[in-house]
């Protein structure tokens, strides 16, 4: 199959893209940044920069014939304005989705996540796929992930001459990805909030890649929650990634966050006190799907060049 790759800046996409490559399929890649030139087997695919809004994102519609659309590239970067995240991850989506009916897609991945449920004291365990999206009260920064997720949600059943499939993963954490979550793990000290210890997920991002793989050639369509293996606390995490941690009060975490990293989204302090634990049975009950690593090899994976960084300096 010849698929369309978006998002292809990112190290998820790009080990999705290895791993479509590796079973036999063709993989155009297209994201809204500037990639410099890829290597190892991602050489030689083609790789487009159009902002998802734009006509340039029609023109690649028009000069491939794609079988299958992996929608990977939702903007969760602060650094970029309010408006132009609202461009790319609703109007953009909202444009690669009308390009797949108008084109022939025979098959749709769209990649959400799972922040927008929300981490909340009122939350139960596990949540699953038909649970209200609670994040969406109290943090803006969310407000276009939820509008992406809602539009996908009706597309699964309004359009099912194209098989849709919605993903809400949990963290994906890996050695390639540079995402807020993997930037933590790897730092020598990582500060907990006095009095909290939530319960915390993580995926590989090499499960993860196979998750989405195995739903994008999969038959079944829907809505459907990707957590990894199991559950621990997160200072447990932390222990796992070799960080040394200490408390900060929480009428003060949110600022001392936001002064240590300036793109911190203020909406991870609460998945730091409050549960949002995610069941993907219905998932892997539909694919096949299992995950191949535990989180110890999850989390050391993620945080071992680092490791050997630091151990290096200090040695």
């Amino acid at each position: 199959m010849r698929a369309l790759v978006t998002g292809m800046a990112g190290g998820l996409a790009q080990r999705v893209a290895e791993h479509l490559l590796a079973a036999g399929h063709e993989v155009v890649g297209v994201d809204y940044r500037a990639l410099p030139p890829l290597g190892g087997p991602l050489a030689d695919i083609k790789i487009y920069q159009a902002n998802y809004n734009k006509t340039g994102i029609e023109d690649v519609f028009r000069w491939h014939s794609f079988d299958l659309v992996l929608h990977l590239g939702r903007v969760g970067n602060l650094k970029e304005s309010a408006g132009k995240r609202f461009d790319l991850n609703v109007v953009g989506s909202q444009k690669i989705m009308n390009l797949c009916l108008s084109s022939g897609v025979k098959r749709l991945v769209v990649l959400s996540t799972f922040h927008i449920y929300g981490a909340d004291p009122a939350n139960h365990t596990p949540i699953y796929e038909d649970e209200p999206l609670r994040a969406g009260f109290d943090f803006p920064q969310l407000a276009d992930a939820i509008q992406l997720d809602n539009m996908a949600y009706t597309w699964v059943y309004r359009y099912p001459q194209v098989g849709t499939v919605l993903l809400r993963p949990t963290n994906v954490i890996g050695p390639t990805i540079q995402n807020t979550m993997s930037r933590f793990l790897r730092l020598p000290r990582v500060p907990h909030v006095l009095g909290f210890n939530p319960m915390t997920q993580f995926v590989h991002e090499d499960d993860m890649a196979s998750a989405i793989l195995a739903s994008a050639l999969g038959e079944a369509s829907g809505i459907y929650n990707v957590a990894g293996s199991g559950a621990i606390p997160w200072r447990t995490a932390l222990a796992l990634a070799g960080a040394e941690t200490f408390p900060v009060p929480s009428m003060l975490a949110n600022a001392y966050l936001r002064v240590s990293s300036s793109s911190f989204p203020g909406y991870l302090l609460n998945f730091f006190k409050y549960p949002c634990v995610i069941s993907d049975a219905s998932f892997r009950a539909a694919f096949g799907w299992q995950p191949a690593r535990g989180l110890r090899q999850t989390i050391e994976d993620t945080v071992e060049q680092s490791r050997r960084e630091r151990a290096h300096a200090g040695g």
